[in-house]
C-alpha cells in the first residue's frame, strides 16, 4: 500500500500552486494598482478628491500614449529609447509653428498654419523619427538600443536647435493669422471630460483592437515569440518592425502635443527621461521583456499605477530624487517579476505534458 508523507506534495498540489502562482502573477498590475490607492488614500487625505484625481488621470494619460507604443516595440522584442526625446521635439516643432510659423527664405515668407495642420505636422515629425530608428534597426541590422539611443540625441539636440535651447512661450496664437485653439487640446473638456482621456480611450481601443483582431497584431506577437519562424512562415518581419516604431514615434508625438499644449508653452527638454516610465508602465502591465507577449489594457494599468505612484509621492512631499529611485526599483521589480512568470509557465508547460 503506497502512503504520502506529510512533507510530500502530489502532482496535483504542485499543478493547483503553479496555477495559483500563475493566477496571482497575471493579476498583478491590478493588485499594485489596488494597493497604491489604498496607500496614499489613506496617508494623504485628498488624494481620492475629484480635482486631484481629474490631474491624475491626465497625468496617466501622458505615461500611457508613450506606453502603448512601447508596448508594440517590446512585443517585439526591441526596445525604444527615443521616445522621450520625440515628446521635446514633437512639442518644439508644434511651439515653433505657432509661434514663429515656418519660414521660406527663398520665398521671402512665413507661412501660418491653422491648428490642424499644425497637429498634423507634429504627428508627421514623430512617425518620422520612429521610421528612422526602424530603418536603422531593419536595414542595417543595428541593435534597437544602439539605433534608439542614437535617434534620441538627434531629437533632443533637434529640439534644441528650433528654438537655440530657449522656450516657446504663450501659444495661444492669433486671430490674424488663424492659428488659435492650441491650449484647448491640453486644457479643453467634453462632457466634462478632458481631451486628453479621450484621445487615450481612442488610441488605446485602435491599439488594442490592431493587436487582437488583426493579422498585423498576429505578426507583431509572432515576430517576439521567433522572429525566424515568422519570417519562414511568410511574415515580413521589416514592416511589422517598421510599423512598431513609426506607431512609438507616433504616440511620443501625441504626448508632445499634450503637454505643450496644457503647459500654452513648449520646451526642447519636456520628456526629458520619459522613455523609463514608458518602459516601466509596460512591463510592470505584463510585456515580456524577452518579446512575445504583451497586452495594451495591461500597459494602460501599469500606466495607471506610475501615474498613481508619482502623484501621490508628490502629495506626501517625497523628495523628486527618491522617486527616481523609486521608479528605477519598480522597472527592477517588473523585470524581475516577469522572470519569474516564464519560469513559472515552464513548469506549468512541464506539468502539462
Amino acid at each position: 500500500m503506497n502512503t504520502i508523507t506529510a512533507t510530500e506534495e502530489t502532482p496535483v498540489t504542485k499543478k493547483q500552486k503553479i496555477k495559483i502562482g500563475m493566477l496571482l502573477l497575471k493579476l498583478r498590475t491590478f493588485i499594485a494598482l489596488f494597493l497604491v490607492v489604498v496607500y496614499f488614500s489613506i496617508m494623504a487625505p485628498n488624494f481620492l478628491s475629484m480635482a486631484n484625481l481629474v490631474i491624475m488621470v491626465k497625468h496617466v494619460s501622458i505615461y500611457a500614449f508613450l506606453a502603448i507604443g512601447m508596448t508594440f516595440v517590446i512585443i517585439t522584442g526591441g526596445i525604444d529609447l527615443s521616445v522621450g526625446a520625440v515628446v521635446g521635439l514633437a512639442g518644439m516643432v508644434a511651439g515653433g509653428l505657432i509661434y514663429n510659423g515656418l519660414h521660406l527664405p527663398m520665398f521671402g515668407v512665413t507661412v501660418y498654419f491653422h491648428l490642424p495642420m499644425v497637429i498634423l505636422i507634429t504627428l508627421f515629425v514623430g512617425v518620422l523619427c520612429g521610421a528612422f530608428s526602424g530603418f536603422l534597426i531593419t536595414r542595417f541590422n543595428v541593435a534597437p538600443f544602439i539605433a534608439t539611443l542614437g535617434m534620441l540625441y538627434v531629437a533632443r539636440g533637434a529640439a534644441l536647435l528650433l528654438s537655440d535651447g530657449k522656450t516657446f512661450p504663450n501659444l495661444v496664437g492669433s486671430q490674424e493669422l488663424g492659428n488659435t485653439g492650441f491650449p484647448w487640446l491640453g486644457a479643453g473638456t467634453i462632457v466634462g471630460i478632458p481631451i486628453s482621456i479621450w484621445i487615450l480611450v481612442c488610441l488605446g481601443a485602435a491599439a488594442a483592437y490592431i493587436a487582437a483582431k488583426t493579422p498585423l497584431g498576429r505578426h507583431i506577437y509572432s515576430v517576439g515569440g521567433n522572429e525566424r519562424a515568422a519570417l519562414l512562415s511568410g511574415v515580413r518581419v521589416n514592416r511589422v518592425k517598421m510599423f512598431v516604431y513609426m506607431f512609438s514615434g507616433f504616440c511620443s508625438a501625441i504626448a508632445g502635443l499634450i503637454i505643450a499644449s496644457q503647459l500654452v508653452a513648449s520646451h526642447p527638454m519636456s520628456g526629458h527621461m520619459f522613455e523609463l516610465t514608458a518602459i516601466a508602465a509596460a512591463v510592470l502591465g505584463g510585456t515580456s521583456m524577452a518579446g512575445g507577449r504583451g497586452t495594451i489594457g495591461g500597459t494602460i494599468i501599469g500606466a495607471f499605477v506610475i501615474g498613481v505612484l508619482g502623484d501621490g509621492m508628490v502629495m506626501m512631499g517625497v523628495s523628486s530624487f527618491w522617486q527616481m529611485v523609486i521608479k528605477g526599483l519598480v522597472i527592477v521589480a517588473a523585470v524581475v517579476v516577469d522572470q519569474f512568470q516564464r519560469n513559472l509557465q515552464s513548469k506549468a508547460a512541464l506539468q502539462e505534458d
